[in-house]
């Protein structure tokens, strides 16, 4: 039986496929004292096998995985409206795309489509968690950004841009929340170690830099993604550090 002085509380979690979307469901839905229930979300629940997998047998009873697709609107009313009485005590806004190279390599819509996801993504979610919270005199917003949205990084100009629009939107949005008895937590983690960062990495080494001079497609092949990758196998914390 839990103990009445501490309540289970709910926990939206968006992004949990993998990496520390992932790690954190299954971390808390662990917890000794069960003080967590999680609703650990995902775009495309066809990749929900390694999070079930990773929960074991708290799968179904602390941790219950559902659809929820953060660059839609009716994806992500449908899930809380299935919540029981809609009460989601925490949300961790975690579902993120990555994006690096010279600008020039990268088109318009494809900028859009990052900021759909990494800023749109979670003002969508806060839009529909938000008033509930205010009503009910409490809350917390969990805010995975990352140390690129407090400084800019050589090829990461538009992750960056998104992840300090985020920056600016929590930081905003703060003081409001607080009149609320919500609180909102900024998480700005370094080099993660995780197969989202290796694929993108993978990827970025095969794009057509044809529309780049030569100097800048030097400086990116030769120069930023060796040393990238270095950097990510000396410095890189696992997503279990992160979250923990």
């Amino acid at each position: 039986t839990l103990d009445a002085a501490m309540p289970c509380r709910s926990v939206l979690i968006t992004g949990c496929s993998s990496g520390i979307g992932l790690a954190l469901a299954v971390r808390l839905a662990k917890d000794e004292l069960k003080r967590f229930k999680v609703i650990a979300t995902m775009r495309n629940l066809e990749k929900r096998w390694e999070l079930e997998k990773a929960a074991g047998n708290v799968l179904n009873t602390t941790l219950e995985v559902k659809e929820l697709d953060v660059c839609s609107e009716e994806s992500i009313r449908d899930c809380v409206n299935s919540i029981p009485g809609r009460k989601v005590d925490i949300v961790v806004s975690n579902a993120g795309v990555g994006l690096i190279g010279p600008v020039e390599s990268q088109s318009i819509d494809t900028m859009k489509s990052l900021f759909d996801t990494n800023f749109f993504g979670l003002v969508r979610v806060v839009r529909e968690v938000l008033p509930d919270m205010k009503r009910r005199q409490e809350g917390h917003l969990v805010v995975m950004s990352s140390v690129m949205g407090l400084q800019g990084l050589l090829f990461n100009d538009v992750y960056a841009a998104s992840k300090f629009a985020v920056e600016g939107f929590c930081e905003s949005m703060a003081v409001e929340a607080l009149r609320f008895n919500i609180n909102i937590s900024l998480i700005e983690p370094g080099p993660v170690i995780t197969e989202f960062e290796k694929k993108l990495y993978d990827e970025a080494a095969s794009i057509d830099l044809s529309s780049v001079d030569r100097e800048t497609a030097r400086i990116f092949r030769e120069i930023y993604l060796p040393y990238s990758r270095r950097i990510f196998t000396a410095l890189g914390q696992t997503p279990e550090e992160i979250a923990k």
